[in-house]
């Protein structure tokens, strides 16, 4: 049975080219074989054979015994699959470290990090959308002020601070000391967790960029709750600085 076009595709789009799906699946029809009749099986010519059996144990699709000739087999599809997502994201990383270490330089010479974004958020919704996609978005560490009316607010951002937290990132949270103990229980399995007395402004600092700070006192139950939300390195630097005055004069979580 041949391979349907949208397998094909999907397997073009992680990265086999044809030949190294005419190879693959091949393979996973005849069982262990040679490299002169895989070619004749799976209609690759033998002057590429190699080269493609070459590539594709590299990628982690195929493996091969010590025998004369060598025989070749397919290995299990979700194996090769993982093997494939884990060298694309190992990839990804590298090429990311390369390009930001020389193109952000370059951003900031130009003057446009000069001109930063800087939004007026207005309604609760709004807000807790904003918010729960820089969470998501974190890479680093992110700092976040928590006041009694943003409780819910923290409890909905859970799942996405317990993934964080399992990825390295570093969480510190400041929170209001009438937050309920069962939201602080809670916060401290993923995080670091300060109480401080009166805390009434709130707002989060996400890999030092990122910058939301909420405005009045109605997040929790008003449509007209107001918030800032900037791309701006500066403020949020400032705002950083401000949080960690606020670190200080907090408490550690009893």
């Amino acid at each position: 049975m041949s391979l349907s076009d949208k397998t094909r595709k999907a397997l073009e789009k992680i990265g086999l080219t044809s030949y190294e799906i005419k190879v693959y699946s091949a393979l996973l029809k005849t069982g262990q074989i040679n490299a002169s009749d895989l070619s004749q099986k799976s209609s690759v010519p033998y002057s590429k054979i190699y080269e493609v059996l070459g590539t594709l144990e590299e990628k982690g699709w195929i493996g091969s015994d010590d025998s004369r000739p060598t025989q070749y087999f397919a290995k299990p599809p979700t194996t090769a699959i993982e093997t494939s997502r884990q060298n694309f994201e190992s990839d990804f990383k590298n090429n990311e470290s390369i390009i930001l270490k020389e193109l952000t330089p370059l951003y900031e010479q130009s003057g446009t990090s000069e001109r930063p974004d800087i939004w007026v958020l207005s309604g609760v919704v709004n807000i807790a959308s904003k918010i729960l996609e820089m969470v998501d978005s974190c890479r680093n560490e992110v700092l976040i002020a928590i006041p009694k009316v943003a409780e819910n607010l923290a409890k909905e951002a859970l799942p996405k601070l317990r993934s964080l937290h399992d990825k390295g990132v570093e969480i510190t949270i400041l929170v209001s000391e009438d937050v309920d103990s069962e939201t602080l229980k809670s916060l401290s399995r993923v995080a670091k967790v300060k109480v401080k007395k009166g805390l009434f402004g709130g707002g989060i600092i996400s890999d030092k960029r990122y910058v939301v700070i909420l405005l009045g006192e109605d997040l929790g139950t008003s449509a007209e709750a107001v918030a800032i939300w900037a791309d701006h390195s500066g403020l949020a630097g400032f705002a950083r600085e401000y949080f960690e005055y606020l670190l200080k004069e907090s408490k550690d979580v009893k």
